[in-house]
């Protein structure tokens, strides 16, 4: 049987800069050169505390040391594993980050697509639908904004978790996706396959 989903939170702001050096010597090559195309400092934390907790949760699946986990950049895609080889086919994973947080889904045996995002209450939300939702995702917009103020914030933000999710991994509508909590995000996961539901789980980096 499958084992459960893995799903962490890391808190990247939380990391030292020290720790953030030592980690960029587990990047390959195409790694490092994607890392150094990034010009905000941010984004390079993200990146970098993305591909570390990948590398953990593979880590945890794969039964191998994390620094001994290879990973080849695709262009528009997800990082392909290279090594090392997995039996019984290859985990899915999905790497997702929004402000100060960094999440990291993975399975074995299905495909997955994770997308977080901070919930701003203070954001033109009815603009940002209009430029991002289909008729289908506009139709469940608008009976969101009858809602009080905080549950129509946090439906924006599933709805828009869950097309980024799905997008990642390429799914229909038929597709299974879950909303997991969180206080400050919107946590949706997706999957080819029904998933036993997942707990967020944050983490600190070793």
């Amino acid at each position: 049987m499958p084992a459960p989903a893995l799903l962490w939170l890391v808190d990247a702001d939380a990391v030292a800069d020290d720790d953030l050096l030592r980690f960029r010597g587990w990047l390959g090559p195409g790694e490092t050169a994607r890392y150094q195309r990034f010009v905000r400092a941010q984004r390079q934390r993200q990146f970098v505390v993305g591909r570390v907790l990948l590398r953990l949760a593979l880590s945890r699946l794969l039964g191998a040391a994390p620094q001994d986990i290879r990973l080849e950049e695709q262009i528009a895609k997800a990082p392909r594993l290279i090594a090392p080889a997995a039996k019984g086919g290859l985990p899915g994973f999905s790497i997702a980050h929004s402000g100060r947080w960094v999440a990291c889904a993975a399975r074995t045996q299905t495909a997955l697509g994770l997308d977080i995002e901070m919930m701003d209450a203070g954001r033109d939300l009815a603009a940002l639908a209009e430029q991002a939702f289909d008729s289908a995702e506009m139709a469940q917009w608008q009976r969101l904004r009858m809602l009080p103020d905080a549950q129509r914030v946090e439906g924006f933000y599933r709805l828009w978790s869950e097309k980024e999710a799905r997008f990642k991994l390429g799914l229909a509508a038929d597709g299974h996706c879950v909303a997991l909590p969180h206080a400050e995000l919107s946590v949706v996961l997706c999957s080819e396959l029904p998933l036993d539901q997942p707990t967020v789980e944050i983490v600190t980096l070793p």
